[in-house]
């Protein structure tokens, strides 16, 4: 039987020829984030894929999950949920990591002039408003490593905005310590953290005081009462709360105190606690 003709859109060609090469892809939608969880998947209530070191078990269709949805298969690419996305996507992504690679994202002049003076010449792509700087080899990935610049790896997506000019060089040990020495985005401790509110009180603009309170205690209590898999169970309160409140301006250093001081309660410890806020940020294109 003949198989109808589809012209795929041109997010969808670069996306094949991509997988082609090994790089895995996914869509992005407008304002440079992935597509939303499907009603199945809200909240990572199937396990979430970006709980994992690698992607399972969740084997949704659409492209949920972030960076843990790129794929190399030209199969799952094309297939109905993915093309519906495809056609509404604003740009492709891909998952450094999973293709071996890490980009330093440098964000203004400035961070351009350090990498410059301090990182050696590699593969470099422009961008809106900086460069990204491309390298063999995987790494974690970290935000805020220096003013500027941040690292984008392993459980991390990146834009796909060309191949850019010059010969890729290998992860140099330069890059590598920048995650290790870099200062927690959070220090936490199992006490209040002391924290002044931002502008407008620390109030969500699109709901009310209250409802940001409720939030939060309601989070501190899934994670209090977990019995099993902690570490899921603070991952995905973490996601959850940074998808309703991580674009308002309303969170506080003492609403994430208190988040981190139920975590370290049933043994999860500071690393891991700003690792599960790192990987909901990253997941969720913060």
């Amino acid at each position: 039987m003949t198989q109808p003709t589809v012209i795929p859109t041109e997010h969808l060609r670069t996306a094949l020829d991509l997988a082609a090469s090994r790089i895995p892809v996914m869509p992005l939608r407008v304002g440079k984030v992935p597509f939303a969880n499907c009603r199945r998947c809200t909240d990572n209530a199937c396990g979430g894929r970006p709980n994992m070191k690698t992607p399972g078990p969740c084997a949704c269709p659409a492209p949920c999950h972030a960076w843990a949805a790129a794929t190399t298969d030209p199969d799952v690419i094309t297939s109905g949920l993915w093309r519906r996305a495809w056609l509404r996507a604003s740009a492709v992504a891909y998952h450094p990591g999973g293709a071996g690679l890490t980009v330093v994202d440098l964000d203004n002049a400035d961070a351009i002039t350090w990498a410059r003076e301090n990182l050696p010449a590699t593969q470099t792509v422009p961008t809106t408003r900086g460069e990204h700087w491309l390298y063999q080899g995987r790494m974690q990935s970290a935000n805020a490593v220096r003013p500027g610049v941040d690292i984008k790896s392993s459980m991390a997506y990146a834009r796909w905005l060309g191949f850019g000019t010059g010969a890729m060089t290998a992860l140099p040990d330069a890059v590598r310590q920048l995650a290790v020495s870099k200062p927690p985005t959070i220090r936490p401790t199992p006490r209040t953290v002391t924290a002044s509110a931002p502008a407008g009180g620390g109030g969500c603009p699109h709901r009310t005081p209250a409802y940001l309170e409720r939030g939060i205690a309601m989070a501190e209590q899934r994670i209090t009462e977990a019995t099993s898999g902690v570490h899921a169970t603070v991952y995905r309160t973490f996601l959850a709360v940074l998808s309703t409140h991580g674009r308002c301006g309303c969170l506080t250093d003492a609403h994430i105190g208190r988040l981190f001081t139920a975590a370290q309660g049933k043994g999860e410890s500071p690393r891991h606690c700003t690792d599960a806020w790192d990987n909901a940020r990253t997941a969720l294109g913060l």
